[in-house]
């Protein structure tokens, strides 16, 4: 074994040196790591029953013998070879009773249906009656029972996956279509011919396949003799044979045939109690070790024992032995480079012995055996051993029931010492609970801690402790967590008998059914780790120790662990260590190594506890270590102290021995750590990449390395813990034991440092590979991503979520599996060039050994390498992570910026922003210096900015993402500082502060920051954004009051803006504007706003509201030009362009979002004050229309002022006509005329027409008041004859346009109205009835006015005096009085009113003759 041991060493010493520093090198011991699931439910197939025989089956046996359980397994021959499908995979079995179970591993690829139970009914296995071979296509697994023997076929994984490449995370077991077998073929299965009163089985068995596919079965007769069952291959359907072997001949039988007796000269000794078989060349040779010592070897082909030898010749003194039959003595057979070895173990009575014997072929077909080697075996009980080329590897049960592994090197091995395998120690069987500790909680910590019980163990226990009959499955494991707190809680409960009782009491009885759960826990622990047997590997040198419940893998040991965990026997006998080549540094380093083991013994339990909980509050290692050592020293009742201070003095160099253990356990290294994980391994092939990237990848492979990894530190927790005791041991005794001053102080300041913080970095590891993962929930984890999202994190390796892996497992599992693995085996293989299929192999003491350093190097804290905490965050382990981060704190001073980062992304996911923002800060500090700090900062598009600045502006847009605006705020103020030079950098710093105060509703910081932007094009898009958030907040007040230095005319302009471009109704950016103008009293400003307002309101809203609000802007604008002087009080009507032309237009702006202005005219128009009230004017009439009739507020809007007249005469509006006809100076005939008709309407019109009058008529200031009851009519014709007299005219032009309306409708003239009129321009009144043909009135009306003229009636017609001498001159319309005359004359109707008219005419006219006489008289 040695020379392989040497190239393993040169195997891992290349491969560590290829990622860096030699962190340790390997000894020739080795270390138990247990891979058991944490898994309640194993995938298995499920349980299949086999009946045999016919269709009642079997009977068993009586008085059969019981056989005790057994284990086994198998490894594909191509299972070390890299670029196979079977690489690192095999098959392990496990009987007991009538129960097999086989499962299937890989350490590449988790299997699925990968387990299954075989039932047998009533048919013992017997042990090591599982054998497996392989063929071309298929895995056959022949059994054997003690009554039966059974046949499986399955096929060969290489024909289950055609392609050569398999991508799969997950593959398909050879047992998934087990279900599917006709188990009870008899084509499969037979039974065992048994003479009749037969009570005993076969003793051992033996089986294999033939060339031709022949099963067959070499089972021990328990007569003697060996019975040879023979299957048919499993495609033919010939018959079963029976071959039986015996000294003196050989008998044939066929299937069916059953012996009566076994004749021969065959004798007790002849009794199989191992047998063997092994094909070479065209024969199988059958070699049986015999209860007489001997071993008899047979040829298949011959039928013919070819050899008998002794075995007892091998062993000395044995007297005695030769006449008592053997009674356990085993035979293993294994290649080697000179033939085939056998390796006997001969059990006698107080000793056992292994004899390693060499067959060899002499003349005449016969054969001999060569003595290579006989070791002697200890006093323990041998439940197993395995042979290799070189090896003899045992497993043993001592006295106290504990598992013992050892190998030995049977050529060179002259000493005959075993060589260590170090057992994974059972859970320990008390727990030590702390005065500070809850009972529960630390009881649960220990349980489902990841190193100390299987799923089964417990579940089991909780079984028994529920005293129930109902199976427990399928429990996940923080169910089964909760399942074991409610059950024992529940028993606690039930067994109060008292309702009050001290909390000291309740804790009590807490540890008191905890532990007793606790011990139901080991009792079941301890049986399912029960060793059955071992399982190597040839091709890949892996050693397994097959257990009860699971099975455990042995690793190399490195030095230090193997200096430290020897036994005393072991290293008093070593006389040199790899860790140092001088032969004096080695004696020194192993007679210290023996002062540290007098040191771990002494340390008692309680101050171990102290000292772990020490370490785990960040204390001083050295000053625990010192209150452990006055401990010892205060309580050295045995003198062990003494015992050290003596050793000491054999130590003439302990500085050098100390420094060469630091250096050995020291895992810092130079190397860059690797970036990627991904398998990018240049000018590999396809294929070669794909093998790697699923070497080492399943569940069992990742719980092995990373429990190797967890090893490794528990032991060298403990082994820097008595380093730095011993150390202070030093200090204390001085010049005793150091000589001289230097050395002192070098122990002192450089050596026991270098402990403390090796001890802190050990402790770390052991935490966090025994910390569980958290479930996160699906929505943490997306939003997660999108953090990680915004930092451009997400496309990091070990940022990548890692969904798929099973659970429970601890964070270093989730870490090597998703992340470290790849970048392990690319460092592993990154120098190696793609061998081909066969030489590709794995070894796996190598490549083991290489992954637990290179991932215990990838967990250092002092190495550069940060991708741990980056898996931790990127995988939502926050609690993990804060741990991680407070544990290295206080001495790592590696990655210090990037710790407080992650430690502030912790604070951040758990609610705590002040505190994130805070560890923010501190990282900021080793941005420049830090490669996780760089590369967040890398990918930012500002390449030109400071590192520190990109740094910051990553951290404000997480803290965005989250919505912490007021972090925010005060981070981007802190990172202004730093954008001193950077102009672009401070603008959008200021823009960021802006936003986030504008959003908070800190509206005057959010002007301040505005004010600080030295970005004017930022600066404006703020004030924009202010003005619009403001105005949506109605916060006009502070809007307004803002001072706005050197921004005056920009606000103005983006009001204007957006008040030009958005709705009318929804928005008050005019109102906002004027308020704007009004406070810094620019009254000719608002009221230009106010007036533009109005004019839109006018154009734009059709609306009763609208009108209202352009009558008040009109009031307001009014207002604004009254406070100025009269000289100054005129504005510039706004341009057309200002406004929409068409009501129904949408706004048309420009790329900037502004509103796009028309062109503007040259002309501009002032309007003063006069102007503006004659808007107002025509504004209010528009309201009190739409007020009075609804409708009308549709087109009232922007109508002119002759338009609104006839749109109030419509409505009955007449005074507000009036009004607005006297303000723009228009005339009131279409008043009148209106109002006329409106009268006419109501003569003629009926009820309807009545009750719709009194409407408008109260809308109207009626004339007078009566007292009787008037109709709708009258009170029309009063408003009537009343605006008549208001509104006087020279030659009644009002009365003339009314006569007129009424005439034009054939409506009789009022008495009034006709009266009035004649008293006026009585000519005008005979022109209005002649153009009417109205003969009679106009006759009669000529008539009077001749009378009155004449002196009668003179009054009624505006004439002061009648004709006369002395009075004024008088006239008659003579032209209306001829036409009147013709048109009577011309009608015999009117004869008699003809007659009566020229009679009245020749009466004036005498009395104009003799007035005029008179008159000329006069003269």
């Amino acid at each position: 074994m040695e020379p392989e041991r040497f190239s393993l060493k040169k195997l891992a010493n290349s491969a560590l040196l290829n990622a860096g520093k030699m962190a340790a090198v390997l000894e020739r011991s080795f270390i138990e790591i247990s891979g058991f699931e944490r898994e309640t439910l194993p995938t298995f197939r499920g349980e299949i029953t086999v009946m045999c025989g016919f269709s009642t089956g079997l009977n068993a046996l009586p008085g059969s013998v019981i056989y005790p359980d057994s284990a086994g397994g198998f490894h594909y021959e191509e299972s070390g070879k890299l670029m196979s499908i079977t690489s690192n995979r095999f098959i392990h079995w496990s009987t007991s009773g009538d129960t097999v179970q086989l499962v299937e591993q890989s350490l590449d690829t988790n299997l699925l249906n990968n387990a299954v139970k075989l039932k047998i009914t009533h048919c013992p296995l017997l042990p090591g009656g599982v054998h497996v071979q392989e063929t071309l296509n298929n895995v056959t697994i022949l059994i054997v029972t003690n009554q039966t023997v059974h046949r499986l076929v399955l096929p060969h994984p290489t024909r289950m996956y055609r392609s050569e490449l398999v991508t799969e995370l997950q593959m398909q077991s050879i047992f998934t279509d087990v279900g599917k077998m006709s188990l009870q073929d008899p084509a499969h299965s037979a039974v065992i011919p048994s003479t009749v009163g037969q009570t005993v089985g076969p003793t051992a068995s033996a089986a294999w396949l033939s060339h031709q596919g022949e099963a067959h079965y070499a089972l021990a007769s328990p007569a003697g003799g060996i019975l040879i069952v023979t299957l048919p291959p499993h495609d033919t359907q010939a018959s079963l044979t029976i071959l039986e072997l015996k000294t003196s001949s050989v008998m044939q039988r066929l299937a069916g045939w059953m012996p009566t007796a076994i004749r021969g000269e065959q004798s007790p000794g002849d009794l199989a109690l191992s047998l063997a078989v092994r094909e070479l060349e065209d024969d199988t040779f059958i070699l049986a070790l015999c209860q007489d010592h001997k071993l008899r070897m047979w040829s298949y082909r011959d039928q013919a024992c070819l050899m008998e030898a002794d075995m007892l010749e091998y062993m000395p003194a044995c007297r005695g032995v030769k006449c008592s039959p053997g009674q356990g003595h085993r035979l293993r057979l294994a290649f080697s480079s000179t033939g085939l070895c056998l390796a006997i173990y001969l059990a006698v009575p107080s000793r056992g012995q292994f004899t390693v014997l060499q067959l060899v072929a002499t003349d005449n077909n016969r054969y001999s055996l060569d003595h290579i080697s006989s070791l002697f075996a200890t006093q323990e009980t041998l439940v197993d051993f395995a042979l290799t080329s070189t090896d003899i590897w045992g497993l043993w049960l001592d006295d106290t029931n504990q598992t013992v592994v050892k190998y030995i090197n049977f050529e060179h091995s002259m000493a005959g010492q075993w060589n260590q395998v170090f057992v994974q120690p059972g859970p320990e069987e008390e727990v030590h609970i702390g005065a500070d500790q809850d009972p529960r909680e630390t009881y649960l910590d220990v349980l489902f801690s990841p190193l100390r019980f299987t799923a089964s163990a417990i579940v089991k226990a909780l079984q028994i402790y529920r005293r129930g009959t109902e199976r427990i499955t399928d429990l996940p494991w923080e169910t089964l967590k909760k399942e074991v707190t409610v059950a024992v809680e529940k028993e606690l409960q039930s067994s109060v008998t008292e309702f009050e009782f001290s909390q000291e009491e309740y804790r009590q009885l807490q540890v008191e059914f905890w532990s007793k759960f606790y011990a139901c826990c080991l009792q079941y622990q301890e049986a399912l780790a029960t060793p059955l047997g071992l399982l190597l590997n040839p091709h890949t040198h892996m050693v397994c120790v097959l257990k009860k419940g699971f099975v455990s893998f042995l690793v190399p040991c490195f030095a230090v662990e193997h200096l430290y965990l020897s036994f005393d026997e072991y290293l008093f006998s070593e006389e040199e260590t790899p860790v140092a080549e001088d032969p004096e540094v080695c004696r020194d380093v192993l007679q210290l190594v023996q002062c540290l083991r007098l040191v771990s013994d002494a340390v008692p339990g309680d101050m171990a506890y102290e000292m772990e909980k020490a370490l785990e509050h960040l204390q001083s290692p050295e000053r625990a270590a010192e209150m452990v050592l006055e401990n010892l020293l205060a309580n050295d009742n045995e003198n062990v102290i003494e015992d050290i201070h003596n050793k000491l003095h054999d130590v003439r160099n302990p500085l050098a021995a100390m420094a060469v253990l630091i250096r050995e356990m020291d895992l810092e290294t130079d190397s860059e750590p690797v970036g990627e994980g991904s398998l990018t391994i240049a000018g590999q092939s396809l294929s070669w990449r794909i093998s790697l990237s699923q070497l080492y990848g399943s569940s069992v492979a990742v719980a092995v390395v990373c429990q190797a990894v967890c090893q490794m530190a528990m032991t060298r927790t403990l082994f820097c813990r008595d380093l730095l005791i011993l150390q202070q041991l030093y200090l204390r005794l001085g010049d005793n034991v150091i000589r001289g001053r230097p050395q002192l102080l070098q122990l002192q300041q450089d050596l026991i440092p270098r402990s403390s913080q090796l001890l802190s970095s050990y402790y770390l590891l052991k935490h966090i590979t025994q910390s569980l993962t958290t479930t996160v929930p699906l929505d943490i984890i997306d939003a997660n991503l999108q953090h990680l999202s915004v930092l451009e994190l997400s496309d990091s390796p070990a940022m990548a979520s890692n969904r798929s892996v099973r659970s429970p497992q601890t964070v270093v599992e989730l870490f090597y599996q998703s992340v470290a693995r790849k970048a392990i085996i690319t460092q592993i293989y990154s120098k190696q060039h793609s061998p081909s299929p066969g030489t590709a192999l794995l070894h796996w003491p190598h490549m083991v050994s290489s992954m637990v350093t290179l991932l215990a190097q990838q967990l250092w804290p002092n190495n550069l390498s940060f991708q741990f905490p980056e898996c931790l965050m990127g995988n939502c382990q926050y609690a993990q992570l804060q741990e991680y981060v407070r544990l290295i704190g206080p001495w790592c001073q590696v990655n210090v910026g990037s710790c407080r980062f992650m430690l502030g992304q912790c604070y951040l996911a758990n609610g705590e922003g002040q505190k994130a923002l805070r560890c923010f800060q501190e990282a900021a500090v080793e941005v420049e210096r830090e490669e996780f700090l760089l590369r967040l900062t890398g990918a930012e598009e500002e390449a030109a900015a400071a590192p520190r600045l990109q740094y910051y502006n990553k951290v404000l847009r997480l803290l965005e993402d989250v919505g912490l605006p007021e972090l925010v705020i005060h981070l981007a103020t802190l990172a202004i500082t730093e954008a001193v030079n950077d102009p672009r950098s401070q603008a959008a710093l200021w823009t960021r502060i802006f936003k986030h105060h504008l959003d908070l509703g800190h509206n005057s910081q959010a002007y301040e920051a505005l004010t600080q932007n030295p970005d004017s094009s930022s600066q404006l898009d703020c004030l924009r954004q202010l003005v619009v958030v403001l105005c949506e907040r109605s916060q006009l007040q502070d809007l307004v009051q803002f001072s706005y230095v050197n921004l005056h005319d920009e606000v103005v302009s983006i009001i204007e803006s957006r008040a030009r471009a958005v709705d009318l109704m929804s928005h008050n950016y005019y109102e906002l504007l004027y308020a704007f103008h009004i406070n810094r009293h620019n009254y000719r400003k608002a009221g230009t706003v106010m007036f533009e307002y109005g004019m839109r309101l006018g154009r734009e809203v059709r609306t009763q509201l609208g009108l209202q609000k352009q009558v008040n802007c009109c009031l307001a604008s009014l207002n604004c030009l009254r406070l100025i002087r009269s000289d100054y009080a005129w504005i510039v009507q706004p341009t057309s362009g200002a406004v929409y032309e068409r009501p129904a237009a949408s706004p048309k702006r420009n790329y900037d979002g502004e509103f796009t202005t028309g062109p503007v005219s040259g002309q501009m128009d002032i309007l003063e004050l006069k102007d503006l009230q004659k808007e107002y004017a025509l504004a209010r009439s528009r309201l009190t229309l739409a007020q009075h009739h609804p409708p009308s507020a549709a087109i009232a809007g922007s109508t002119s002022a002759v338009e609104m007249v006839s749109l109030l005469v419509q409505s009955g509006l007449f005074d507000c006509a009036l009004s607005l006809c006297q303000t723009f100076k228009l005339s009131l005939t279409s008043v009148f005329e209106g109002l006329a008709f409106k009268c006419i309407k109501l003569q003629y019109g009926g009820e309807e027409n009545q009750n719709e009058a009194w409407n408008w008529l109260a809308a109207n200031q009626l004339c007078t008041i009566t007292t009787k009851e008037s109709s709708a009519t009258d009170e029309a014709w009063r408003l009537l004859a009343s605006y008549l007299e208001k509104h006087p005219t020279q030659n009644a032009q009002h009365h003339r346009c009314v006569i007129n309306r009424l005439l034009s409708h054939g409506v009789p003239l009022p008495d009034w109205l006709v009266n009035a009129y004649k008293g006026v321009d009585a000519a005008a009144l005979l022109r209005l009835y002649l153009n009417y043909d109205l003969l009679e009135a106009a006759a009669e009306l000529v008539l009077e006015y001749v009378d009155a003229l004449l002196g009668k009636g003179h009054q009624y017609f505006g004439i002061e005096r009648p004709l006369s001498a002395t009075a004024p001159l008088v006239w008659l319309p003579h032209t209306s009085i001829d036409q009147l005359l013709q048109s009577l004359n011309e009608t015999q109707t009117n004869a008699r009113m003809y007659k009566k008219l020229q009679d009245k005419l020749n009466d004036y006219h005498k009395l104009v003759d003799q007035t005029t006489r008179r008159r000329l008289q006069a003269q």
